[in-house]
């Protein structure tokens, strides 16, 4: 194939999916939005703290437009903005109830726009589908596929990583205080001074040398297995690693013999609460808490390792 049929291949194909998906229409999933606004609420939902200087620079948007834009969501009662923390030049969008509401009021339209397009593909379907997809992506962006993503025990100099990233994406995304870095330290700690490597386990999540993310499982007593500092670099969300980091946490603590997993966690994480629902934990326990600064609800989860 030459140049001109490769790129006339691409663009016919660039053409069917906008249409098929109705990305060109005025309106997009039949809402008030435009295509760029509802992905700029996505995103601010989804993060439910973000500094505008990232939605830049990850959504590739001009600043004034974006400036525009953040002032309808500023006006409609969907965001409120805050200086940043790390840097008083610049502002920290959060998302109000109202813009939450609305938020899950769009994924849920794209849920079930997709659900209809693909209501009639067979699991062999999805299946490619789903290949192609990563085909796609591997293609735009190979340096996501430079090397495998691997997980590995933890080794001298990751407690400080650990306590370091915590610290400052906490910061930056939720403006919780030092205090959350104390915390974090401790638990760090803790896990070192009394570490039993039969019962316990660090893994750190890395990619070509650079460190991507953690957990850790630590013994609560009782025959109940913690699950501590989930954790993953912002360039790193959104591929699955994340659940694979807490999966591996489930397959130790039955192979050690523990009869439940428990978790602490907050109720804005909603990224790693969505993991923890789906493979099986419970939530029985809220507590509201300003121990970091913000208000913020403290949720306790757990699962029960003899149901699979």
């Amino acid at each position: 194939m030459d140049d001109a049929d490769f790129l006339d291949t691409v663009r016919g194909f660039n053409r069917f999916y906008t249409n098929r998906l109705g990305l060109l229409a005025k309106g997009y999933l039949e809402t008030d939005y435009t295509l760029t606004e509802a992905r700029v609420l996505y995103e601010i939902g989804a993060q439910q703290r973000v500094s505008a200087a990232t939605l830049v620079r990850e959504l590739g948007l001009d600043p004034a437009y974006l400036s525009r834009l953040l002032k309808k969501f500023r006006e409609a009662g969907f965001v409120e903005a805050e200086p940043d923390p790390l840097d008083r030049r610049a502002q920290i969008l959060d998302v109000t109830a109202k813009g939450r509401e609305e938020y899950e009021r769009l994924g849920s339209l794209s849920r079930r726009q997709l659900a209809g397009e693909l209501a009639g593909v067979n699991d062999d379907g999805r299946r490619d589908l789903i290949q192609s997809m990563r085909t796609i992506r591997r293609v735009f962006q190979p340096e996501m596929e430079t090397a495998a993503t691997t997980l590995r025990r933890h080794r001298i100099g990751d407690m400080g990583w650990v306590i370091e990233a915590h610290a400052i994406a906490y910061a930056r995304d939720y403006g919780w205080n030092e205090k959350f870095e104390a915390l974090v330290a401790q638990v760090c700690s803790d896990f070192i001074t009394h570490f039993n490597p039969d019962r316990e386990r660090c893994w750190i999540a890395e990619r070509d040398g650079e460190r991507l993310g953690s957990v850790f499982l630590v013994d609560a007593g009782a025959g109940v297995a913690k699950l501590r500092l989930l954790y993953l670099e912002p360039q790193a969300r959104g591929l699955g690693l994340g659940r694979r980091l807490v999966e591996e946490c489930i397959a130790f603590a039955r192979a050690s013999g523990y009869s439940r997993m428990s978790l602490w966690t907050n109720d804005m994480l909603t990224a790693a609460i969505r993991i923890y629902e789906t493979l099986g934990f419970r939530l029985i326990a809220e507590e509201k808490h300003c121990m970091f600064g913000p208000e913020c609800t403290g949720q306790t989860w757990e699962l029960d390792l003899a149901v699979r």
